[in-house]
């Protein structure tokens, strides 16, 4: 049995947390804040990299924004954080104050990362990079913070949301390699058969190894009266953009700022935008089939995406009379996948050899990983779905494949729904079973991407569950319209262009 379904029994505690206003009751409430969460500290240790480095500069500063809604019984909030990932104990400490300050439980609080690689590191051991320990200290009571000014903020609001497609700005960033090009992981095996960043046009490589899930969806906050803007929440799949040489919010905190200015300007200093992380641990900016754009700036990228949402947001409907507002949380134990006696004994050669000093190789950082993952079997992720009317949230506390978004969206009950990566802590790549096969930096077992084969369809029906229990609907059917043209058919390409080769009797 895998770790996954003993909390089965969880679920039949999801009801407890569900909490609809009676019809009658006063309608929405809802307020938003901003905190600074650069780093008081220099140099600090920055993760997002396969080694750790150190950063003594703040290129741009980072935020925590936060959103809370509130219905007559209900209250929720919504906190998205200028970091690279934030564990799940971090988030925890966060919420216990918050909580303290506001009353709001902390089974309807939601922290999610929005996965810039340049943030002070709050994760120890994520690749080789440990936590910087003077950020650790910092950062919880700063997020406690935000929730708390948010609370106090709240006011009558009325709320919208929309999705547009936004094809250009997002592509699979992993990668078919060819056959007879397949490489070797860090344990020195040829198993590489799909890697991330191939090369623009490189034709050691197939095609994609999956789809993109396309879609920017914006939920809209604005006063009961429609006068003031209050807060807006994007949701976009797209996993950095990059830079350097310092601390920053990379796109993220471009396009929040973007937005803010072109929806309230200097009139509304208080209103705040968020752009919040989707489903991309699959998926980034560069298009590979097409040749290399040069000089695409961080910028050129940020305003092409905030141009789109505010088209998208100049027509956005607002809502009437009272929206439903509930959210339901659960808790899924999973196994990671431990390295077997003879990996241990390759990784302790190593560990042995390089000492006290940090990691400096892929080698390096995979022999402290093995260590580490046979000393930590399982893991405890926190699972959430919001309820807003017609539109759910889903929280998933890993780097999800651009697949897995939009099988949950397409099976939701609800008109529309969006979700948040890397929320409520850092447990890792989620790749679907089949990409497994393909193996790739995605599936090399680390703490950072060291869940049990079978996770992600275990949290994939963890939460249609919720949203079943949310909507009282059961989930839209997959339709085997869906899967055409999607990664299962490259994966099929792989496994025959391999067997191919096989009975021609090419070697490795």
């Amino acid at each position: 049995m895998t770790g996954g379904f003993r909390n089965t029994c969880l679920m039949l505690s999801v009801l407890a947390l569900l909490c609809f206003p009676a019809e009658g009751e006063c309608g929405l409430s809802a307020g938003a804040a901003t905190v600074d969460i650069s780093p008081p500290t220099l140099p600090a240790i920055q993760n997002g990299y396969f080694v750790e480095r150190n950063q003594n500069k703040v290129l741009d500063r980072l935020h925590a924004r936060c959103f809370v809604l509130k219905s007559e019984e209900t209250t929720v909030a919504i906190m998205v954080v200028d970091s690279c990932m934030i564990p799940r104990d971090i988030c925890d400490r966060a919420k216990i104050l918050a909580s303290r300050q506001t009353g709001i439980p902390v089974n309807r609080m939601l922290i999610a990362s929005t996965h810039t690689h340049t943030a002070p590191s709050v994760m120890n051991l994520c690749l080789g990079t440990r936590s910087d320990p003077n950020y650790e200290r910092f950062l919880p009571p700063k997020l406690a913070e935000g929730i708390a000014r948010a609370y106090q903020n709240l006011e009558p609001a009325r709320i919208g949301f929309t999705v547009v497609d936004a094809p250009h700005h997002t592509h699979c960033r992993r990668w078919l390699r060819q056959p007879d090009k397949y490489a070797a992981d860090p344990f020195g095996e040829n198993t590489v058969r799909a890697i991330m960043h191939p090369g623009y046009q490189n034709p050691d490589f197939i095609g994609p190894a999956g789809p993109a899930d396309t879609g920017l969806s914006l939920l809209s906050i604005q006063s009961a009266d429609g006068k003031r803007p209050l807060g807006l929440l994007a949701n976009y799949s797209m996993h950095y953009f990059g830079t350097g040489g310092g601390f920053s919010a990379d796109y993220y905190g471009k396009f929040s700022a973007l937005m803010e200015q072109k929806i309230a300007g200097k009139q509304n200093p208080q209103f705040v935008a968020a752009m919040s992380q989707g489903t991309s641990g699959d998926l980034q900016w560069m298009d590979y089939s097409q040749p290399r754009r040069a000089d695409y700036s961080i910028d050129e990228y940020a305003g092409g995406l905030a141009d789109l949402a505010f088209e998208a947001y100049k027509k956005i409907d607002y809502t009437t009379g009272d929206p439903k507002l509930a959210m339901a949380e659960t808790r899924l134990t999973l196994d990671r996948r431990l390295p077997s006696p003879a990996r241990l004994a390759w990784a302790k050669e190593l560990n042995t050899s390089r000492g006290d000093r940090r990691p400096k190789s892929k080698p390096e950082v995979y022999a402290e990983q093995a260590t580490w993952i046979d000393a930590h079997p399982e893991e405890e992720i926190v699972l959430q779905t919001i309820g807003i009317s017609d539109l759910a949230i889903t929280a998933i506390p890993n780097e999800v494949y651009g697949i897995t978004g939009l099988k949950l969206k397409a099976q939701s009950p609800f008109k529309l729904t969006f979700n948040m990566g890397l929320a409520n802590g850092a447990a890792g790549y989620i790749p679907p079973p089949e990409q497994h096969y393909l193996g790739g930096y995605t599936t090399w077992p680390a703490r950072t991407a060291g869940l049990e084969v079978n996770a992600e369809p275990q949290i994939v029906e963890t939460l249609l569950g919720l949203l079943e229990s949310l909507s009282g609907q059961k989930r839209k059917p997959l339709t085997t319209d869906f899967y055409n043209n999607q990664q299962r058919t490259a994966i099929e390409k792989a496994k025959a262009d391999e067997n191919n080769r096989v009975n021609r009797g090419v070697g490795e």
